[in-house]
């Protein structure tokens, strides 16, 4: 059998998988539902040649690429991620190698990738690009054998990651990863990173190593203002081992990208990246820990395509 050509806009899908987390931004997404449902329903109607649409709830860590690689095999024209960038991370997943393309409603706690696409405003806004937006290519990234689409990294931000997930009563955000960072600070003690870029070593105590997609992460945190989703190169900054209070002094800069200016910030750029460290650190991929290093970084370009405004 042929494989079914990509299509080219959102003015030629006729079938929409979308893929709910329920479980996204401390159940924003489950409470949310009928919303999407009613901006679905409108947009759609206000198709000429209305497509046919469905919303399926993942069941648990994982289930979302399973979703989505079952939605492309019967033939799903786009397939929505409903989440954050971990549920869009596993949805992405599922379509690689497929024709189908990538959708995105941001109801998760970071929300980089809809950022860095300009779907971080309203949800009936991100609802209407599914059915006006236009293609663009996405680079996907793999660490620990598993695809990224944001960010991955090693250290402190991974640290962090892991207190954001396990949450937090009345924050969300960005308010819960500037929390977690004054928390988890006290207690972190910098390491010794061994890198090979592109074949090339590199050894620094640090505080983190973060391999970045997108331009930021952690709910707008700008850790690689240069870095594109489809420029075919992980962005990578390392941050050295700077004091407690130095830290806290600079953390605010990152939100504008102006912390590369500090002289223990390096960036540099790779299409593969091996760390190794001394103690091993926990690894963070889009926001979720996934084992500790050694761990090692590459890309895809232009991997999948992705509908945005």
């Amino acid at each position: 059998m042929e494989p079914r050509p990509a299509v080219e806009d959102a003015s030629a899908i006729r079938r929409i998988v979308v893929i709910l987390n329920p479980a996204s931004g401390r159940g924003r997404g489950a409470r949310r539902r009928a919303e999407l449902e009613h901006h679905l329903r409108q947009s759609a109607e206000r198709r000429p040649d209305t497509p046919c649409w469905e919303i399926v709830e993942t069941a648990g860590p994982g289930h979302a690429a399973d979703l989505a690689a079952e939605a492309a095999a019967n033939g799903a024209d786009l397939v929505v991620a409903v989440g954050g960038d971990g549920t869009c991370r596993d949805v992405a997943a599922g379509l690689l190698g497929t024709p189908a393309r990538l959708g995105l409603i941001p109801l998760g706690t970071g929300n980089d990738l809809a950022r860095a696409l300009g779907l971080d405003g309203s949800l009936e806004r991100a609802v209407e690009t599914l059915f006006t937006g236009r293609p663009k290519p996405l680079d996907v990234g793999r660490a620990q054998g598993r695809p990224f689409l944001v960010a991955g990294g090693c250290g402190f931000d991974a640290v962090v990651a892991a207190r954001v997930n396990r949450g937090y009563p009345i924050l969300r955000g960005t308010a819960a990863y500037i929390a977690a960072v004054v928390e988890c600070l006290g207690a972190f003690q910098p390491a010794v990173l061994r890198l090979t870029l592109d074949g090339q070593p590199l050894e620094a105590r640090a505080m983190l190593c973060t391999v970045a997609n997108a331009p930021s992460y952690g709910g707008g945190m700008r850790i690689a203002p240069e870095a594109r989703l489809d420029d075919g190169w992980l962005d990578v900054c390392i941050v050295g081992d700077v004091g407690r209070g130095d830290f806290l002094r600079t953390f605010p800069r990152v939100f504008r990208g102006t912390h590369v200016s500090h002289p223990k910030v390096t960036l540099l750029r790779a299409k593969r990246i091996v760390v190794e460290s001394d103690p091993p650190l926990p690894v963070n991929v889009d926001g979720d820990v996934m084992g500790t290093t050694a761990a090692e970084f590459t890309l895809t370009p232009h991997a999948i395509s992705v509908l945005a405004p």
